[in-house]
């Protein structure tokens, strides 16, 4: 007893609500329940329930709690007890983040897997660190290119096209391509492609089905064996929140971690196929990227977006070679 009064103590003190004997956490998040993101959060917030560890995680989806780039600070505050989260987002704190939406840095789900397993991202949690914040669960989304009018695969493809990237490495990249930028959200792209303003777009596997492009065009270029677009979004939990529980909470919340890291990659690698699959039965062309396509994109990248990074990041270089060290 004396043991959970002090803990509960431990907790409140750092911000932490405790209701009838429960330590509460807070998960905030941008995203409706339907999506993976949330699943993903509420397979840790049901396991640790069932661990009956006096510990509950309430979550606040659809940016309710926090605007949806708005969470790394107060999670690293201990405002917000966890989130899940674009790493890049808060690539304006630590420039080191801007790694994680990199064109041509991932190439598969399965190579995603081993980078969250590498030096790369101990370096990435390391920075992390640095502002009170861990990572409970590691996950990578990913996305493709869809065209108008014609299939695009390798970067001679975008050359003259007015083209909507997602984050501003893919924006560099592209623009090295030949292709001119048109900046927008996700949401924005199927209007922009029925009025002409946009010819070609790059974004997520969910983005182009809940957004309908298939609708508006003519071929797609799903994630695959080779895929440019790969997003970091993991779970992320205030490091001194985590170390203020109970040893039964912490390992109960680990566990639930460890089962919602495996649920994130294989509904991640699904996410990718269903889109396929829509674009087929709308009548849509596939067109697949190959080794040679993905190495064309990595050169440019390298001319482009990998120089912006390292010119523009303390120790940039570094970390670079850590991310493409690994196979």
């Amino acid at each position: 007893m004396k043991h959970t009064l002090l803990a509960a103590v431990a907790a409140s003190a750092l911000g932490v609500a405790t209701m009838a004997g429960a330590t509460e956490l807070r998960l905030s998040h941008q995203w409706s329940n339907q999506d993976i993101r949330h699943q993903v959060a509420q397979i840790v917030a049901d396991e640790v329930a069932a661990a009956d560890v006096d510990l509950e995680i309430k979550i606040f989806g659809s940016q309710s709690l926090f605007k949806a780039r708005e969470q790394y600070k107060p999670l690293s505050r201990g405002q917000l007890d966890m989130t899940v989260f674009p790493l890049s987002y808060a690539g304006g704190q630590q420039p080191a983040f801007n790694l994680t939406l990199m064109p041509g840095l991932v190439k598969n789900h399965d190579h995603a897997a081993r980078l969250n397993e590498s030096a790369f991202m101990e370096a990435i949690e390391a920075k992390m660190a640095e502002d009170d914040v861990m990572v409970l669960v590691h996950g990578y989304l990913a996305g493709g290119f869809a065209g108008k009018d014609k299939c695009i695969t390798k970067p001679e493809d975008v050359q003259g096209l007015q083209t909507r990237a997602a984050g501003r490495a893919f924006e560099q990249m592209l623009a090295g391509a030949g292709a001119s930028i048109a900046s927008m959200g996700s949401g924005e792209i199927y209007n922009a492609m029925q009025t002409g303003v946009l010819n070609a777009a790059n974004t997520s596997s969910s983005s182009f089905v809940s957004f309908r492009i298939y609708e508006q065009v003519a071929c797609y270029t799903p994630a695959g064996d080779y895929a440019l677009w790969f997003m970091y979004q993991p779970l992320l939990m205030n490091k001194s929140t985590f170390e203020g529980l109970t040893a039964e909470q912490q390992e109960a919340l680990l566990a639930a971690a460890e089962k919602a890291e495996a649920f994130y990659l294989e509904e991640a690698k699904k996410e990718d196929a269903a889109s396929r699959e829509v674009f087929e039965k709308a009548g849509v062309e596939i067109a697949e990227m190959t080794q040679a396509d993905f190495d064309a994109w990595r050169a440019l990248a390298q001319e482009t977006s990998y120089a912006a990074f390292v010119a523009d990041t303390p120790g940039g270089q570094e970390l670079l070679d850590k991310a493409l060290a690994v196979e």
